[in-house]
C-alpha cells in the first residue's frame, strides 16, 4: 500500500474516516467558538451586534466544512432547486474559508515570531489544526457539487468580510508585534481571499480532468 492510498477515494469516503474527520472538526469548531469568546464578548458590547458574525473566521470555516462532510455521509436524494444551491454554496464556503484561514492563521503566527513573539505549544497546535483546514478542503473538493459560481459567491463573502473586518476592527486578534502592521496585514488577507478561490478553482479543475 502506497502513500498515495491515504489520498485515494477508498480511504477519503471510507465512512470510519468521514466520521472520525466529521468529530475533530466538529470538536474544533466548537474549541474555536470558544477561543474567540473574549472577543465575542468585547464585540458585543462595544459595537453593533450585525458585526458578531465577521468575528469568529475559522471556527466558521470549520463549520462550514463540517457541514460538507454531513453530504458525504448521508448523500441527499432530489433537493429542492433551494437546497440544492444552499449545498452548493455551504461546500464552496467550506473550501474558500478553509483555505483562507487555515493558511492566514499560520502566517500570521509565523509573522509574529519573526518580529519577537514566543511561540508556546498553543501556537504549534495551532498551526497543525490550521494547515489542516486547509489540506482537507483541497482534498474533498473533487467529491462536492460545488461549481466555479458557489465558489464566487463563497469568495465575495470572503471579501465582505475582510471589509468588515478592516474597517470597523473586528479582525482576528493578532499577536502585539504585528498590531503596527495592520494596513500590510489588510492587504495580504484581502489578497488571501483572492488566492482562495484561484485555489478552489485550481481544484475544481482537477476534479474535471479525473
Amino acid at each position: 500500500m502506497g502513500i498515495s492510498f491515504f489520498w485515494s477515494r477508498a480511504f477519503l469516503l471510507d465512512r470510519r474516516f468521514l466520521w472520525l474527520l466529521f468529530m475533530v472538526n466538529l470538536i474544533g469548531t466548537i474549541y474555536g467558538y470558544i477561543w474567540y469568546g473574549h472577543q465575542l464578548q468585547v464585540t458585543a458590547a462595544t459595537k453593533p451586534g450585525w458585526m458578531l458574525p465577521f468575528v469568529p473566521d475559522s471556527p466558521t470555516a470549520s463549520l462550514f466544512f463540517t457541514l460538507a462532510l454531513l453530504y458525504l455521509l448521508f448523500p441527499p436524494g432530489r433537493l429542492s432547486k433551494l437546497a440544492s444551491a444552499s449545498r452548493l454554496v455551504i461546500e464552496a464556503l467550506a473550501v474558500v474559508c478553509s483555505v483562507k484561514y487555515g493558511v492566514w492563521a499560520v502566517v500570521m503566527i509565523f509573522a509574529g515570531q519573526a518580529q519577537g513573539d514566543v511561540l508556546n505549544w498553543q501556537h504549534y497546535m495551532l498551526v497543525a489544526s490550521h494547515l489542516g483546514m486547509a489540506a482537507e478542503a483541497l482534498l474533498y473538493v473533487r467529491f462536492m457539487k460545488a461549481r466555479l459560481g458557489a465558489l464566487a459567491v463563497a469568495t465575495s463573502w470572503l471579501f465582505l468580510n475582510d471589509t468588515v473586518d478592516y474597517t470597523y476592527g473586528v479582525y482576528p486578534y493578532l499577536p502585539n508585534e504585528l498590531e503596527d502592521d495592520i494596513v500590510t496585514v489588510k492587504w495580504f488577507t484581502i489578497g488571501l481571499s483572492a488566492a482562495s478561490f484561484l485555489c478552489g478553482a485550481m481544484a475544481l479543475s482537477f476534479r474535471k480532468r479525473s
